[in-house]
């Protein structure tokens, strides 16, 4: 068996869950969805953050 096939596994798991969520939960997968890109978009935002106090030399100014 190589690395791979667990790897599938655990794909296929993964994909067969939120089926299920989206099928018998669509108001909460949506929750979900949002969660996720709220949490994407403040983390784009804190590292725009830290690149713009990098580009300023660091330290309190």
């Amino acid at each position: 068996m190589s690395v791979l096939e667990p790897k599938k596994i655990a794909l296929f798991v993964l994909v067969v869950f939120v089926l299920y969520v989206i099928i018998t939960d669509p108001a909460k997968a949506a929750d979900y969805v949002q969660i996720g890109f709220e949490g994407v978009s403040s983390a784009a935002k804190s590292i725009g953050d830290f690149m713009t106090w990098v580009a300023n030399g660091g330290g309190d100014k």
